[in-house]
């Protein structure tokens, strides 16, 4: 069984703003570099065997903070497209209330937790790429079509009683588990949060999500 350690990146300036941010990218904040020690703090005792992150500047700066705090065999993270955040298009940047206010206002909804609850995370993700009037946004299976060929790499190279460090991004990992578990992603995820997820025969199964305590 390998053990996959999702994390989400630390605060970024994007966040701090409350700005969509999905293929879009921004540095950390100061608040962002202490989730990421955080989250390292965390996961110390933990030797990690190998370590990914997506390509974007703020899950990669994660990854490095990370295991500079941790007795791993690696200290730089393997980058891949294939673990960015869903692109939200024409969306990208802009206000967040007023996003979800324009997407889910007509139907009584306005953020994106109560999207979530009504319609589930994958539909919510077709609803954005509708609306996008660029047609740039990511819908649901065009998002499975780059996120789960990157998985299934991580995962058919990994080797028994190993951990992996994955930093990727808050929807990204909603969706993850989402897919895996009957476990409620409707809260807002944590920056620098830790999910565990265990691989075992051509499995995933969530052994727990979004923790920000000690107990990991």
């Amino acid at each position: 069984m390998a053990n996959l350690y999702l994390i989400r990146h630390g605060q970024t300036f994007l966040n701090k703003y409350h700005r969509i941010q999905g293929w879009a990218d921004a540095q950390l904040t100061e608040n962002g570099i202490k989730d990421a020690k955080k989250a390292g703090k965390r996961l110390s005792k933990i030797n990690f065997d190998r370590a990914y992150s997506s390509d974007t500047t703020r899950a990669r700066a994660t990854a490095k903070i990370i295991l500079s705090n941790n007795q791993a065999k690696v200290d730089q993270p393997v980058e891949m497209m294939g673990l960015r955040e869903e692109n939200f298009g024409y969306f990208e940047g802009n206000d967040i209330e007023q996003v979800w206010n324009m997407i889910g206002g007509p139907l009584g909804y306005t953020n994106y937790s109560d999207m979530i609850k009504a319609f589930s995370i994958e539909k919510v993700r077709d609803m954005i790429a509708s609306a996008d009037p660029y047609g740039d946004a990511e819908n649901d299976v065009e998002f499975w079509n780059r996120v789960k060929p990157a998985l299934d790499e991580i995962t058919n190279n990994s080797q028994e009683n190993e951990n992996i460090l994955i930093v990727a991004h808050g929807t990204m990992i909603r969706s993850v588990v989402s897919k895996f578990s009957e476990i409620d992603i409707s809260d807002p995820i944590h920056n620098g949060s830790i999910t565990k997820i265990n691989f075992k025969n051509n499995q995933y199964k969530v052994e727990y999500y979004n923790k920000i305590d000690n107990n990991v």
